[in-house]
């Protein structure tokens, strides 16, 4: 399993967390999500072929902006 970490804008709440939280999992291959308001971060655990572009549009779709964080 891989885990890849992003740096996401915009969120100040629970459901903020949780409406990322519902459009990542949403991706086939994601087992498991991280996302906390408080740290802008978002950690996703793939056991598939996930790309950074799959996730970011994703996060996209929830209405935040999000980049792989280094």
């Amino acid at each position: 399993m891989a885990t890849t970490e992003f740096q996401v804008t915009g969120m100040t709440c629970s459901h903020c967390e949780m409406s990322i939280r519902e459009e990542v999992s949403q991706i086939d291959g994601v087992a498991d999500i991280a996302v906390s308001a408080a740290t802008g971060k978002l950690e996703v655990s793939t056991t598939g072929d996930v790309t950074d572009a799959a996730v970011i549009a994703a996060v996209a779709e929830a209405g935040y902006e999000a980049v792989r964080a280094s």
